[in-house]
């Protein structure tokens, strides 16, 4: 790929996030005012002082005004974007740019999104016009075709697939459990989540994101302004953004067991940020688990597992909070929750906990690895984008 990187260029000096879940008393408002207040405070900075501003929404607002008008902004730039369910990611790409280019000294990126009120359960958008070759299922259907596929490649009968899954769902739910916010704050038993009603293929309630509100955002400076702010910032190691030529669902050679775009953005943020084992050198790795067999293809297009080993892997507990690779230890998507416009600044403020040793001491990662990765993806298996970031607790050598 042709991305040179700005690794150590840009350090996030403070964070906030809201508790996930159904806020029929909050207003986008009063998401973005609760979590730009908390990340302010701990970088010690002025909502006037913030030079200009990204926001990742996809349903919450069409325009800057979505973020000006509640923080009452005096004529700062606010660029609004989205990018499907990465849309948090690529606001906050897009503000780490804007400071390693110079172009300013002090920047936010926020991410909101209300789904509870407007009946949506996942993307709030109509599908674009297509030539007919759209694959027109749910997003459950979608992705509950990778599990007979894994299945098939692999040679993994059809019960060691459901322990898979149902052991996926029920260490996010253990982690989320530790988490005060967030949407599903209570562990679940296995026999619950194998035997729970199914919703497509072989995926059940449990196997699924929850749908909810909620909203984050990161100051981010230039590196050597670092400690200005903060005597533990949060170092930009990595950012790769692609998009997938999105002919999957018509390629006779898809065979939906894992997803390319995911691989190439790996590839490339390992690259920048100089990690050749990832797997050894993380110290955790927030993953978009939309749905419990998107978490276990993802362990092997991020490297974390062989292709065709993951399922034993997540079997063996090596992804657990105490395991080799804590994979999601803040609950991910399917126990934290998923407004989609807040999501991917969501995993970035759990890498900012653990980095910092400033989570919950029952679920505080004690290696002492200095590296977090976050992944997220919008789209569908075979048509997707993907972002992947690697951030670090001190500067490269």
């Amino acid at each position: 790929m042709g991305s040179h990187g700005i690794r150590d260029r840009v350090a996030i000096v403070g964070m906030g996030c809201t508790p996930f879940g159904e806020h029929w008393d909050k207003s986008v408002d009063d998401l973005v005012i609760d979590s730009t207040t908390e990340a302010l405070a701990s970088a010690g900075v002025a909502v006037d002082d913030v030079d200009a501003f990204w926001l990742g929404t996809m349903g919450s607002g069409v325009s800057g005004l979505t973020l000006s008008r509640p923080l009452h902004l005096d004529y700062k730039p606010v660029s609004r974007l989205e990018n499907m369910c990465a849309t948090g990611s690529e606001a906050f790409r897009n503000a780490c740019y804007a400071v390693a280019s110079g172009a300013y000294d002090t920047v936010m990126a926020v991410g909101v999104e209300k789904l509870k009120d407007s009946g949506f359960s996942g993307l709030t958008m109509s599908p674009p016009p297509g030539d007919g070759t759209a694959v027109e299922l749910t997003a459950p259907a979608m992705f509950s075709l990778l599990a007979p596929a894994y299945r098939e490649k692999y040679g993994v009968d059809e019960q060691e697939m459901k322990d898979v899954l149902t052991r996926i769902a029920w260490k996010n739910h253990k982690n989320g459990a530790l988490n005060p916010r967030a949407q599903f704050k209570r562990e679940v038993s296995k026999e619950v989540i194998c035997n729970s009603p199914l919703i497509a293929g072989q995926l059940g309630i449990f196997d699924c994101s929850g749908v909810s509100d909620g909203s984050a955002a990161a100051m981010i400076v230039r590196a050597e302004d670092a400690h200005e702010y903060t005597d533990k910032p949060i170092y930009v190691k990595a950012l790769s953004f692609v998009a997938g030529p999105a002919n999957g669902p018509i390629d006779p050679e898809y065979d939906y067991t894992s997803f390319e775009e995911v691989v190439r953005s790996s590839q490339d943020a390992y690259a920048q940020a100089g990690i050749e084992d990832p797997r050894a050198e993380l110290a955790l790795a927030e993953v978009h688990d939309c749905f419990t067999p998107t978490e276990l293809v993802l362990m092997e297009d991020l490297g974390f597992a062989e292709r065709g080993t993951a399922w034993k892997e997540v079997l063996a507990g090596t992804f657990d909070l105490d395991g080799e690779l804590a994979v999601n230890p803040d609950g991910g998507l399917k126990s934290f929750g998923h407004p989609i416009g807040a999501s991917g600044l969501r995993m970035l403020f759990e890498c900012w906990l653990q980095l910092r040793h400033e989570a919950p001491a029952e679920r505080q990662i004690t290696n002492d690895k200095k590296l977090g990765l976050t992944h997220n993806l919008g789209g569908a298996p075979g048509e997707c984008v993907s972002f992947v970031s690697v951030v670090g607790a001190e500067p490269s050598d």
